[in-house]
């Protein structure tokens, strides 16, 4: 962010009545200890149109033009949001360039989208080649993550509470897929310690030898992203290599214990 000039625009998490912004007003250590002590579930909503037209007024007047790359369409309102906030600044300033891309995944692997692209316009590139290089990364970038428990998926309401029961009786720690043309569940693991070895091996399946960018998230576990770290280390050639929370936003549904490895490699052929 402070290299590339990178804005971001929060969602919003709301405990207990107050509203949060992620990362700004609270901390994802702070999300996750409030989850494991209280029966109440944090909530949360996207930024509103507004949001994102304080930001492209902020850079209206010192910019070319503005890619703004978003969480995918089918989880949040953000796209909408941003999509709208472009439509009111384009009538006051017409002649500024925004497009907005629906990066089709989120957290870490959003990041790599987003992280591209502004390397892309530090290399000088015009809008039209910045814009294209986000969406040839859409098809790219992979986002595996392992559940500790089925418990916050059920009491967020994502799946009955029925499911969480018999999962949590057999043991089982589902692993989600987060990618262009859908999100669900990839298999299912029979112990947290199989769940993150399977993450792995998948990792090895698509990359194979090539060199690869990772980004390791974790849910207030860091010791075990620690584990994860020198396991990708020992077995993939790592171009970059980040440990970062798990966002809130998405962890207060997936709960505390989730690990999840977000990657790419610049060897993929890219995309029409």
């Amino acid at each position: 962010m402070e290299k590339y000039s990178i804005r971001v625009v929060p969602i919003n998490l709301v405990v207990n009545g107050n509203v949060y912004r992620d990362g700004v007003d609270i901390s994802p250590t702070e999300v996750y200890r409030f989850l494991e002590t209280n029966k109440n579930t944090p909530t949360t909503s996207s930024p509103t149109p507004g949001d994102f037209l304080k930001i492209y007024e902020q850079l209206a007047d010192s910019v070319d033009g503005i890619v703004c790359v978003t969480i995918c369409s089918d989880i949040s309102m953000m796209y909408n949001s941003a999509i709208e906030a472009k439509q009111i600044i384009l009538e006051k300033k017409p002649k500024l360039a925004i497009n907005v891309v629906d990066s089709r995944t989120a957290g870490g692997a959003q990041g790599f989208i987003a992280l591209e692209t502004a390397r892309a316009a530090d290399r000088g590139e015009d809008l039209a080649a910045v814009t294209r290089r986000a969406e040839l990364m859409i098809p790219k970038v992979h986002m595996i993550a392992v559940l500790d428990t089925l418990y916050y998926l059920a009491r967020s309401g994502r799946i009955p509470k029925i499911a969480a029961w018999a999962g949590s009786m057999l043991k089982i720690n589902p692993i989600l897929t987060f990618a262009h043309d859908g999100i669900g569940m990839l298999e299912r693991a029979r112990t947290k310690p199989r769940g993150v070895r399977r993450l792995v091996e998948i990792m090895e399946q698509r990359m194979k030898d090539k060199p690869v960018h990772v980004n390791i998230m974790h849910a207030n576990v860091i010791k075990e992203a620690e584990t994860l770290k020198e396991q990708v280390e020992s077995k993939f050639k790592c171009v970059e290599l980040y440990i970062t929370d798990f966002a809130p936003t998405m962890g207060v549904q997936a709960g505390p214990g989730t690990l999840a490895l977000a990657f790419y490699s610049e060897e993929e052929n890219d995309v029409a």
